[in-house]
């Protein structure tokens, strides 16, 4: 295995469509094998998780949601192929890209057979299993092409910075110049919880000096354009602020 070095010049960043990191769990008995692998998918911005087997694998993929899993066929509690079938227990549509000393055509036969989606074999490049992954992630709809330029996206909710239009579902939503910096200030921050005081420093100076009743007024006009008749997105944590989070599918 080469090292991987992406370089400016690369392909774009990918991200899942709501505009989050693509989540990997890389599933390989072999500790040094995985740390390599999770530290070229971290380099392109992923977040990723390691099992060492099969049980831990099933355990991880309920609490990560992976978009993709990297799985070794050969695990110490049994083959790759009967993982895959807890892995899709947990998450049905998620993309399996195979690992194997063995390349016989049976053994690639099986993998498909079983529900993987791609098939890789050991001695490979990182930079193989990069480029297979975001293959499958984009035909399958996991993933997108961030773009260049200052188009923001949290599900279904889309804002264009520099045109200053805010739609959802397709549906233009007309925003006050304020309302439209405290959306703005949510989307580059989704699914974080931010504290009044902290939209108040961001969406107003410093030195406005209002009080915390402002950013409750102006985030109920919000919620009355952008949750109006559909599953709300903008969440108050009690005693904490507000959060901006995508409709779950």
């Amino acid at each position: 295995m080469n090292d991987f070095r992406p370089s400016p010049s690369g392909p774009p960043a990918l991200a899942r469509p709501d505009g989050t990191p693509v989540r990997v769990l890389v599933v390989d008995d072999d500790p040094d094998l995985a740390e390599v692998l999770s530290g070229a998918l971290r380099y392109q911005g992923w977040r990723v998780r390691t099992a060492g087997d099969g049980a831990s694998a099933v355990a991880a993929a309920r609490e990560l949601r992976p978009d993709a899993v990297v799985l070794d066929v050969m695990l110490p509690d049994g083959d790759g192929f009967a993982v895959l079938r807890g892995l899709h227990a947990v998450r049905p549509d998620v993309c399996v890209l195979f690992l194997t000393a063995r390349d016989a055509v049976e053994d690639r036969i099986a993998g498909i057979t079983a529900g993987g989606d791609d098939y890789v074999t050991k001695p490979f490049s990182l930079e193989e299993v990069v480029a297979r992954l975001r293959g499958l992630l984009r035909r399958a709809g996991m993933a997108r092409q961030l773009e260049e330029g200052p188009r923001l996206a949290v599900g279904d909710l889309v804002m264009d910075e520099d045109a200053r239009e805010v739609t959802r579902a397709g549906e233009l939503i007309e925003l006050s110049p304020t309302e439209f910096e405290l959306l703005r200030f949510l989307m580059h921050n989704p699914r974080r919880v931010l504290s009044k005081a902290q939209i108040l420093d961001h969406v107003w100076s410093y030195d406005f000096g209002g009080q915390a009743h402002v950013v409750e007024l102006y985030v109920s006009y919000l919620r009355k354009k952008v949750d109006a008749g559909r599953e709300p997105m903008i969440h108050t944590v009690r005693g904490a602020g507000y959060v901006l989070k995508p409709v779950p599918r």
